[in-house]
């Protein structure tokens, strides 16, 4: 049964929500924490295209593996990483199931604005995790050098870049196993990709 939204937008204003397959209403302008729910995440993230779903193979790359990738990535680099950090890393484009994956050259052209409602919209995800609203430091720098690790390998793997120009937006070649690389950079139905979504964040919350 869809839950009761904690808050309506009054009659004749524009309209600054999303509504949820939950039943919630996600204020874009002031999100809140409580009307943020794991299934909404997942199911919109398994739906949004990396790349703009320029990408090769019967199905989308969708951002909700491409979190997967991230953070695999992160724990070859840090194999140490608890549960918590695991779990940021795992929610670093969570603002994407409410307002779509924008690829970086077009929010260079848009400016700050863009920045400012995903922060929001992050820092209540957070909040509804029990995480603190910003990363640390280190998360942060971990979580770029995974983010870019996975970006070359998406970019060579399913984007159409050469070696040499994904090696100059993004750096080197992350070190994963052939297996994992194959699994993880194969394009995943979205009901799949929601599917292990979800089990990966479920695990690490119960942890």
């Amino acid at each position: 049964m869809a839950r009761k939204p904690t808050r309506r937008a009054d009659a004749g204003s524009a309209r600054a929500w999303q509504r949820m397959l939950s039943g919630r209403r996600l204020d874009l302008l002031d999100p809140s924490a409580l009307d943020v729910e794991l299934e909404d995440i997942a199911h919109g993230l398994a739906r949004v295209a990396r790349w703009n779903g320029q990408t090769i193979g019967a199905h989308i790359f969708s951002v909700a593996q491409h979190t997967l990738l991230v953070e695999t990535v992160a724990r070859a680099r840090s194999p140490g990483l608890g549960p918590q950090e695991r779990l940021i890393v795992l929610l670093h484009d969570a603002p994407e199931y409410v307002i779509g994956d924008m690829i970086s050259p077009f929010k260079a052209v848009i400016g700050g604005s863009y920045k400012v409602v995903e922060a929001r919209l992050l820092a209540a995800i957070h909040l509804r995790f029990g995480l603190p609203a910003k990363r640390s430091e280190d998360i942060e720098r971990l979580l770029k050098a995974a983010d870019r690790g996975a970006a070359y390998l998406e970019a060579t793997h399913l984007a159409g870049f050469s070696d040499a120009e994904a090696r100059r937006f993004f750096g080197p070649p992350p070190a994963l196993s052939p297996t994992v690389q194959r699994d993880y950079l194969t394009p995943w139905p979205a009901e799949l990709a929601e599917k292990r979504f979800l089990e990966r964040i479920t695990k690490l919350v119960s942890d």
